[in-house]
């Protein structure tokens, strides 16, 4: 039996512990919340649903020893916590030990011997990397699809999970392929071969390709004119009469020719080619919807997550279409506070607040951004034409209790190989605090106080890891 048929059936043995709970209880859920932490608990919602269960939600930031200690006061005695909980394992063990707990999540687990009330279910105990082959809402899939086999129905939102988990590169490894080879034989998704650009479905071609920076377009990404222009050159009218044509409206051979342009601008690139790849359609969901392709969907339950309406983006998941419409307008509402992030960056590049040195940019924002927006920022800053190949870019923006989070990106697609958990974790050995997250997008939680010791302290190590990866 190969290690993924033993993580499989070890899925299948927890499931027993969880099937002893009696149905008079109410299971308390807490998940992340991003776009995998809400895929993940949503389709936990259904499973229980199915399994006629009661339970309660919480959607949190981050899993720290307080957010722990909370959920300790409260009178549930079953805890079940999705897409978190592998990195808190010692405070689990220690503030929840007269509880139940189950631990279904896929980032690298704490080294700590369980109790008998504990129950981690996890790839990495089986050798298997949960950062690339399955995201925290395909472990729930595994898991709930024990409880009922209907939930094979929400497969595809377990592949929205992964998504936004970035786990997709140009298609899935092993286990996530092979819940989206159950989401296409339900007919919930589609796989074609298309552009791989972001807002096909919802925006107007020009702003698509000008807004395009993965893959990057030499003269058309970050220029609204270069992106007017270059279409023109191609053949391509942007107008559609009165508006502006979307790629959906193209005919087949304006699609060739706008592939052609886009390899033949990028020619110079290492791989002109990126440009095309697969494209996930949720074929249930309306043509031109931010709900129609994979990515876009992914998008919105970050959205949600992050301006504090996870029930919205956990609406959208179960299919609830007043959620979804509100889910779309929160959409709006998150681009606006992006933009202002942007802005804020931008008015104060060359402030105190902003420390560069080689292959480093550090941004305190302090508490003039939102916190859930702080790693967006560092992703935006990390994709920008003006950064390097190769330069790490860290932002902190301070929470209410007394903590600030630190988000840490690397821009450039050659650093994949980065593990920027382990960057991250340098820094916090150091200085303090809590350090989690994924090889791409890592992140910690430290005290404000120690902010400016934790700047200092970051930019020696990240100064450092930079001029070691140049060389490498």
């Amino acid at each position: 039996m190969d290690k993924y048929e033993q993580f499989k059936e070890y899925v299948e043995i927890t499931l027993e512990k969880f099937k002893d709970i009696d149905k008079k209880e109410t299971i308390r859920l807490v998940s992340h919340l991003d776009a995998d932490g809400i895929a993940a608990i949503s389709i936990m919602i259904r499973a229980l649903n199915l399994d006629n269960r009661k339970y309660s939600i919480s959607i949190v930031q981050q899993l720290n020893k307080n957010v722990i200690e909370e959920l300790s006061k409260e009178a549930y005695n079953y805890f079940v916590f999705t897409d978190l909980g592998s990195g808190q394992l010692s405070f689990i063990k220690k503030i929840l030990n007269d509880r139940k707990v189950f631990i279904l999540d896929h980032h690298q687990p704490e080294e700590v011997k369980l109790t008998s009330n504990m129950v981690h279910v996890n790839p990495h105990l089986f050798g298997i990397d949960g950062s690339k082959e399955v995201s925290g809402a395909g472990v729930v899939y595994l898991f709930a699809k024990n409880i009922n086999k209907k939930i094979e129905d929400m497969a595809h939102i377990a592949i929205i999970g992964a998504i936004g988990d970035i786990q997709e590169d140009n298609g899935f490894l092993r286990l996530n392929d092979e819940i989206l080879e159950t989401a296409i034989k339900k007919e919930n998704i589609k796989v074609i071969r298309g552009l791989r650009i972001f807002g096909a479905q919802t925006k107007p071609l020009h702003k698509v390709l000008e807004y395009c920076t993965d893959p990057y377009i030499p003269g058309v990404s970050g220029s609204e004119s270069g992106a007017i222009q270059f279409l023109h050159q191609i053949g391509i009218d942007p107008k559609n009469g009165a508006g502006w044509k979307k790629i959906v409206h193209l005919e087949k051979e304006d699609v060739k020719n706008l592939v052609t342009g886009i390899i033949m601008r990028r020619f110079n690139e290492e791989k002109p080619e990126d440009v095309l790849g697969n494209v996930y359609i949720l074929s249930n969901e309306e043509k031109e919807s931010p709900t129609r392709d994979a990515k876009e969907f992914s998008t919105l339950l970050n959205a949600c997550g992050r301006m504090g309406k996870a029930s919205l983006g956990i609406g959208a998941c179960l299919g609830d279409k007043k959620a979804k419409l509100r889910a779309i307008q929160n959409t709006a509402t998150y681009k606006k506070e992006i933009v202002n992030a942007i802005n804020w960056y931008n008015e104060n590049k060359d402030s105190k607040s902003i420390v560069k040195s080689e292959g480093v940019i550090i941004i305190n924002t302090e508490d003039n951004i939102m916190p859930t927006i702080v790693g967006t920022l560092a992703s935006i800053i990390s994709k920008s034409n003006e950064t390097k190949e190769g330069t790490f870019i860290m932002g902190l923006a301070q929470l209410l209790d007394g903590t600030t989070k630190v988000s840490l990106r690397i821009s450039g697609y050659k650093n994949k190989d980065v593990d920027l958990r382990d960057v991250i974790k340098a820094v916090t050995d150091k200085v303090g605090g809590e350090a989690g997250g994924h090889k791409q997008a890592a992140g910690a939680l430290i005290a404000t106080e120690k902010e400016k010791e934790f700047i200092k302290a970051a930019k020696e190590i990240l100064t450092q890891r930079a001029i070691e990866e140049k060389v490498v």
